[in-house]
C-alpha cells in the first residue's frame, strides 16, 4: 500500500487535473442511460457520482504537495476512466444529432437508404449508438477504476475531506474585464537610462558606434518574472509617442523561434504604422510567408531591407536566450536586413542571461541595464497597486498586505498575480488566511495559489494552453472556439452561448495575468503566456498535452490527448508506433509535402476516431482535396481548419461523407475561393455548425441547417445555385461581420426584409454589394442589374441592427439613401463608426452625416463627385479620411480638426497637386493633419472604382476582405 499522503496527493492531483469532468459526466451518464439499463446497472452508475466527487474534494487538501508530477502514474487509470465516460457521452450526442438529420430530410429516397442502413445495426441502441454489451463493459471499467481509487482513499485519515475546501466568493463588484492592469513602479531610473541610451545622450552610457553598423544594442537582463518585458513595453510605448524613431518593431523571440517568424513579426509591426496601400503590401508579404512557410523567407528579407533602408528604427527582441536559439545559427541572416538603416538605429534586447547580448555577433556594440530586485518599500507599493488599486483604502487590508508582500520575494510577476486575486476578494479574513499560506514563498508557488482559485472548467482551459509552444500568440476568439470544441465549457447561465462563457474565462485569465497582452501589432489583439505561467500549465496538464517542435523526430508517449506538431514530415513519422487512438486534438503547423504524404496521413487518420480538433496548415492543395475526402471518417470532429497553399481561384469539392460530421462546429479553409458539393448533393445538413471562418465560402448556405450559426463570412446570392436572401432569416445568432454580394437578384423591399438583418443583434459589420460579377465564372450578367429605384427599396429593407459599427456599400446607385441612413425614419444604426462607400454614384451624403455623427473612419472609393459635403466639418470624432479614384474631384470642404490621417490616391493630377502645394486652399484644409499619404500611384481600379490590383492582377476577392480600419476598433 502506498504511503497515505503520497497516495492521496497522487490521486487527488490527477483527478483535479481532470476533475472538471468528474461529477458532471457521471451525472449526465446516469440521466441518459439509466432508462436503458437494468435496475442493478443503473444503481451502480448512480453510486459512482459521490465517489468521484469525493476524489475531487480530496484534492483541496493535498493539492499543495510538491510530489505531484512524480506521482502522476498513480492517477493515470482514474483519468482514463473519466475520459472514457466522456467518450460515451460523445457517442450519445452523435447519435442524437444523426437522428435529427434523418428526421430533417423527408425525401423518400433518403428514407429508404436510412432504413436499409439501420437494419445492419442489430443489437445497437438507437439513442446510444453502441451495443448494450459495449456500454455495459465501458461502465464496468469506469466503476472498477473508481472503486479501486476509492479504496485507497478510505485508508487515509482525512476526516475533513467531505467538507471540501471552501473558496472565498468573488465580490460581484470586482473587476472582471480583460483590461488587466499593468504598472511600472520603481523603474523610473532604469527607464530614463534606457531612453537616454536609445537616444545616445551623453552621460548615460553612450554606446561606442565605431563599427560600420548603423545600429547598436541596449540590453535589459534579469531573472524570470523580474519585469524585463513590462519595462521594455513601457519604453516602446513612450517611443511611439515621442517619434524619435522613424519606425518601431517588436518581436517576441523566446527559446525556440525561426528567423522567418521574427521577420514576420517585424513586417506586421511595420504594417501597423503604414498607410493603406503600403499596409496591404506588407500584410500580403507576411501572409505569403505564413501560408507557404519556408518558401518566401527571401521575400520577407527583401521587403524588410527596402522598408528599413534609410530609416532610423527601433527593434525590440524580447526574451532572447542565446544566438543558436534565437536564430538557429543564423544571426548574420537576421541582422543583415538591418544594415541599410539610418545611423542611430537601436535594438532593445531583453534576456535572462547577460551573455546573450554578446552572442548577437562580434561587431555588435552593446551596453546592458541589469534589472535587480525592487527595494521593499517600492515592491510593497507595486503589490498594493494590484491588490487595492489606485488610492485603495482599508488600513487593515494594507497591514495584512504588507505581510503577504514579504512572502513574494519581490517578484513583480508574483505581485501581479497574487494582488489581482486579492483585489477581487476584499475580505479581511480571506487576506489573513492567505498571509499564512507557505505556498506563496516562491514565484511558482504564488502562481499555483492563483490557479487554485479558478473553477474546474477554467482550470481545464488553462492547462490546454500548455500544448502550444512558449511565446505562442493566443487570440481570444480562436482559443475560445477550441475550448468549446473540446467540450471544456459545459455550463451556461440563462441560455448564454458557450462562446460568451469562454470569452469570460479568457478575460479571467487576463485579469490574473495568466494571459498578457502581446505586442504583435496587427489584426485581433494577441496574448502571450509568461514562461513561468506556461511552466505551470505544463505541470498541471501532465501527459495530456504534448508538443513536437522544430521538426524533431520524437515518439509521442501514450496517454496524450492533445498534440501540437511544428512540422510534420510524413517520410520521417513513425505512425505505426504512435498511440493515436485516444487523441482528441491534432494541430500541425506545417506539412512537408512528399509523394507518400497522403498515404501516411490516411493511415494515421484511420486511427483518430476520437479526434475533436484538427488543424493542419499550409499543405499542398491537391493533398488538401484528398484529405477533405477522408474527413468524414472523423465523426466526432468539431473544429476543422485546413489552410491551403492556394488562391481565390482554388476550388474544393466537399465529399458526400462530409454530411456525417454532425458535431462539426467550426470550418476554416483559409483562402480557398469556392466550395462545391459532391455530385448528386444539393445540400449538406451540418446541424451543429456555428462558425465558417473564410470570406470566400460562397456555398455556405448549402451546408447550414442550424440556427446556432454565428459566423458566415461572405454570402454571394445566386439564382442558379439557389442562394437567396431568405436563407438568412432564422440565423439570428450571427455575430461579427457579414458580407452579402450580388444583391441585384433581390427584386423588392419585401424580399429584402426576409433577411431580417435588424434582428441580428450581434452583427458589428455589414458589407452590401450590387456587384454584377459572377464569382464562379468571372463574367458579368446584365440580368443581375436592377433599376436605381429597386436598389433603394432593397437597401431600405436591409436595414441593420441599431448597434452596427461598420458599413460598406458597394456600387449602390439608388436615387437617394434609405430613410434609416438619412434620419427620416431612423430605425437603423445610430453609432456607426466606419463608413466605406465604393463605386457609389450618389453624392447626397449631407443627411447621412447628420445621423452618423460618431464616424471615426470614412473611406470613399471610385466615385465621380466634384467635392464632398460641407457638413463633414461636423464629424467631430472623425480620425481618418480616405479618398481613392475620384477622377472629377476639384476641391475639399472644411474638414474636422479631429482628423489624424488623410489618404489620397488615384485622383486627378490637378487636384492631387493642389493638396501638395503650400497655401493652396486644398492644402490649407489638410495641413493640420499629422499623417498624410498623397500619391497618384498605388492600387488600380476598374471602371466602377473597384480594386483590380497591382500590375493588372485581379483581386476581386479582396472586395469583401474586412480589415481593421483603425487601432481604435
Amino acid at each position: 500500500m502506498p504511503d497515505p499522503v503520497t497516495a492521496a496527493t497522487a490521486i487527488g492531483w490527477g483527478v483535479k487535473a481532470l476533475g472538471w469532468v468528474a461529477s458532471p459526466v457521471i451525472s449526465e451518464l446516469y440521466k441518459k442511460y439509466s432508462s436503458l439499463l437494468s435496475f442493478d446497472e443503473a444503481e451502480k452508475l448512480r453510486q459512482l457520482a459521490p465517489k468521484i466527487l469525493l476524489l475531487e474534494r480530496v484534492v483541496e487538501v493535498v493539492e499543495e504537495s510538491p510530489h505531484r508530477s512524480r506521482l502522476e502514474p498513480l492517477f493515470a487509470d482514474p483519468k482514463s476512466a473519466l475520459y472514457e465516460a466522456e467518450d460515451i457521452l460523445d457517442d450519445v450526442e452523435y447519435s442524437r444529432l444523426k437522428k435529427q438529420v434523418q428526421d430533417f430530410n423527408k425525401s423518400e429516397h433518403l428514407h429508404k437508404k436510412l432504413k436499409s442502413a439501420m437494419s445492419s445495426l442489430v443489437g445497437k441502441n438507437k439513442e446510444v449508438g453502441m451495443s448494450k454489451k459495449e456500454l455495459k463493459t465501458s461502465l464496468e471499467n469506469i466503476e472498477n477504476i473508481t472503486n479501486e481509487a476509492h479504496q485507497i482513499l478510505k485508508s487515509l485519515n482525512l476526516s475533513d475531506v467531505s467538507k471540501g475546501n471552501e473558496k472565498e466568493p468573488i465580490a460581484t463588484t470586482s473587476p472582471t474585464t480583460a483590461t488587466s492592469l499593468v504598472k511600472v513602479i520603481g523603474r523610473d531610473e532604469e527607464r530614463k537610462k534606457i531612453v537616454a541610451m536609445l537616444h545616445e545622450k551623453a552621460g548615460h552610457g553612450q554606446i561606442n558606434t565605431e563599427s560600420g553598423l548603423c545600429y547598436s544594442v541596449v540590453g535589459i537582463h534579469g531573472v524570470s518574472g523580474s519585469g524585463k518585458s513590462t519595462l521594455a513595453q513601457f519604453v516602446y510605448a513612450q517611443e511611439e509617442k515621442e517619434g524619435h524613431f522613424d519606425c518601431l518593431m517588436w518581436s517576441h523571440v523566446s527559446k525556440k523561434n525561426s528567423v522567418g517568424n521574427i521577420y514576420r513579426q517585424m513586417v506586421l509591426a511595420l504594417a501597423a504604422q503604414a498607410c493603406d496601400e503600403k499596409r496591404k503590401q506588407l500584410l500580403n508579404t507576411a501572409s505569403l510567408y505564413e501560408n507557404h512557410e519556408g518558401c518566401f523567407l527571401g521575400s520577407l528579407q527583401d521587403k524588410l531591407k527596402r522598408e528599413l533602408s534609410g530609416r532610423r528604427f527601433l527593434l525590440v527582441l524580447d526574451d532572447v536566450w542565446c544566438s543558436k536559439d534565437v536564430v538557429e545559427q543564423n544571426q548574420a541572416q537576421l541582422l543583415s536586413v538591418l544594415e541599410g538603416g539610418k545611423r542611430g538605429s537601436k535594438i532593445l534586447v531583453t534576456s535572462r542571461n547577460e551573455d546573450a547580448f554578446s552572442d548577437l555577433g562580434p561587431d555588435v556594440r552593446y551596453i546592458t541595464v541589469p534589472i535587480g530586485q525592487l527595494d521593499g518599500s517600492t515592491f510593497n507599493q507595486l503589490f498594493m497597486y494590484y491588490a487595492l488599486g489606485e488610492g485603495g483604502d482599508g488600513s487593515t487590508l494594507r497591514h495584512i498586505g504588507e505581510s503577504i508582500a514579504e512572502k513574494l520575494k519581490r517578484s513583480p510577476l508574483a505581485a501581479r498575480t497574487v494582488g489581482e486575486q486579492l483585489r477581487k476578494r476584499q475580505n479581511v479574513e480571506y487576506w489573513r488566511r492567505t498571509k499564512d499560506r507557505d505556498l506563496l514563498n516562491e514565484t511558482m508557488g504564488a502562481l499555483s495559489w492563483s490557479y487554485q482559485h479558478l473553477n474546474e472548467q477554467l482550470r481545464r482551459c488553462f492547462a490546454y494552453c500548455s500544448m502550444f509552444p512558449k511565446g505562442h500568440h493566443f487570440r481570444r476568439n480562436e482559443l475560445v472556439k477550441l475550448w468549446v470544441a473540446e467540450g471544456f465549457i459545459r455550463s451556461t447561465n440563462g441560455g448564454e452561448e458557450m462562446e460568451d462563457v469562454g470569452q469570460d474565462y479568457f478575460d479571467e485569465l487576463v485579469s490574473i495575468s495568466f494571459m498578457q497582452l502581446g505586442k504583435e501589432s496587427w489584426g485581433e489583439d494577441c496574448y502571450v503566456m509568461h514562461d513561468l505561467v506556461h511552466d505551470l500549465a505544463e505541470r498541471i496538464a501532465g501527459s495530456d498535452c504534448y508538443r513536437i517542435e522544430n521538426g524533431s523526430r520524437v515518439k509521442v508517449p501514450p496517454g496524450v490527448r492533445h498534440l501540437y506538431v511544428d512540422t510534420f514530415d510524413a517520410e520521417e513519422a513513425d505512425v505505426e508506433t504512435v498511440e493515436l487512438e485516444n487523441l482528441r486534438t491534432l494541430i500541425i503547423k506545417n506539412v512537408c509535402y512528399t509523394k507518400n504524404s497522403m498515404k501516411i496521413l490516411k493511415t494515421m487518420f484511420g486511427r483518430l476516431r476520437k479526434l475533436r480538433v484538427l488543424n493542419i496548415r499550409f499543405i499542398n492543395p491537391y493533398l488538401a482535396q484528398d484529405l477533405v475526402s477522408i474527413i468524414g471518417l472523423l465523426k466526432h470532429l468539431r473544429h476543422l481548419t485546413v489552410k491551403i497553399h492556394s488562391g481565390p481561384s482554388t476550388r474544393v469539392t466537399l465529399p458526400a461523407s462530409f454530411k456525417k460530421l454532425h458535431q462539426i462546429q467550426t470550418i476554416d479553409f483559409g483562402s480557398v475561393g469556392f466550395f462545391r458539393l459532391s455530385e448528386g448533393e444539393d445540400k449538406i445538413n451540418l446541424v451543429s455548425l456555428r462558425h465558417v471562418e473564410t470570406d470566400k465560402f460562397w456555398n455556405v448556405v448549402n451546408i447550414v441547417s442550424s440556427t446556432s450559426a454565428q459566423q458566415l463570412g461572405s454570402l454571394a446570392l445566386s439564382e442558379e445555385h439557389g442562394h437567396n436572401i431568405e436563407q438568412l432569416r432564422d440565423l439570428n445568432k450571427l455575430r461579427g461581420r457579414l458580407s452579402i454580394s450580388r444583391l441585384g437578384i433581390v427584386k423588392s423591399k419585401k424580399e429584402a426584409l426576409q433577411a431580417m438583418l435588424a434582428d441580428k443583434q450581434r452583427l458589428i459589420g455589414l458589407a452590401l454589394s450590387w456587384d454584377t460579377e459572377d464569382t464562379h465564372s468571372r463574367h458579368r450578367y446584365d440580368k443581375n442589374r436592377c433599376s436605381p429605384e429597386v436598389k433603394l427599396e432593397v437597401l431600405e429593407g436591409l436595414c441593420p441592427q441599431k448597434d452596427l459599427e461598420e458599413l460598406i456599400l458597394i456600387k449602390y446607385s439608388g436615387p437617394r439613401y434609405p430613410n434609416w441612413m438619412v434620419g427620416r425614419k431612423n430605425g437603423g444604426p445610430n453609432r456607426l463608426q466606419v463608413l466605406d462607400l465604393r463605386g457609389c454614384s450618389l453624392l447626397g451624403l449631407a443627411p447621412v452625416f447628420e445621423v452618423f455623427t460618431e464616424l471615426r473612419v470614412l473611406s470613399l472609393r471610385g466615385c465621380d463627385w466634384v467635392t464632398l459635403p460641407d457638413t463633414m466639418v461636423h464629424l467631430k470624432s472623425l480620425k481618418k479620411l480616405s479618398i481613392c479614384h475620384f477622377p472629377n474631384i476639384e476641391y475639399l470642404p472644411v474638414l474636422p480638426q479631429s482628423i489624424e490621417e488623410f489618404e489620397l490616391k488615384r485622383c486627378n493630377e490637378v487636384f492631387t497637386r493642389s493638396c501638395q502645394t503650400i497655401e493652396n486652399p486644398n492644402w490649407e484644409k489638410i495641413q493640420h493633419i499629422h499623417k498624410r499619404d498623397i500619391n497618384m500611384k498605388g492600387v488600380m481600379f476598374d471602371d466602377d472604382g473597384l480594386i483590380i490590383g497591382e500590375r493588372g492582377r485581379n483581386l476581386t476577392a479582396e472586395r469583401f476582405t474586412w480589415r481593421r480600419q483603425s487601432d481604435d476598433f
